[in-house]
């Protein structure tokens, strides 16, 4: 993996499955390093004016995806920040290489039973209409290999979020430049 000087981990990009702790995680990373959280999803939804949900139901999930990749593209041309992605943004290959070029890629993992456990009530995933366990599961099993391009991978299962953002803390002042 290869990564321009300039670009070398100026930015936290946070990825992984839903309900890891992308979000926990990325605004305790953000209160300790003073750098804005950008949260791809709360930046479409608001372009969008509605949710993640309603745009999946009613323009489909490919118009998603591809909302996702240009608002990708767009506020990774700031450094500097800490971004959550979706669970889904590593979908693309574009993404994926785009992520590595802009910062230090950090992929949240959790177990099923500990990621049920914490998305179970969330009426707001539009992945994980019907059962949860089967749905989560079913995810899990078809993304298992999205995320191993991240410079750094954490499982959360059985961290807590400080721990988590201590790692990552860490590991990026050990690479920054």
């Amino acid at each position: 993996m290869h990564q321009s000087e300039d670009s070398v981990h100026s930015n936290i990009i946070l990825v992984g499955m839903m309900g890891t702790g992308k979000t926990t995680v990325g605004t305790l990373l953000a209160d300790l390093l003073q750098y804005p959280l950008v949260d791809i999803d709360a930046v479409i939804a608001e372009s969008e004016g509605m949710s993640v949900q309603d745009i999946f139901a009613s323009k489909g999930e490919l118009y998603f995806r591809e909302l996702e990749s240009q608002t990708l593209a767009s506020v990774l041309e700031q450094k500097g920040q800490i971004v959550s992605t979706g669970g889904g943004s590593v979908l693309r290959a574009e993404n994926c290489d785009l992520m590595i070029a802009k910062g230090l890629v950090v992929c949240l993992t959790a177990d099923i039973d500990h990621i049920v456990q914490r998305v179970g009530g969330d009426d707001n995933r539009p992945l994980l209409a019907g059962d949860t366990y089967e749905r989560v599961s079913s995810i899990m099993e078809q993304r298992k290999h999205a995320y191993q391009f991240a410079h750094v991978t954490v499982d959360t299962s059985l961290l807590n979020p400080d721990e988590v953002a201590s790692h990552v803390l860490t590991r990026y002042r050990v690479q920054a430049f």
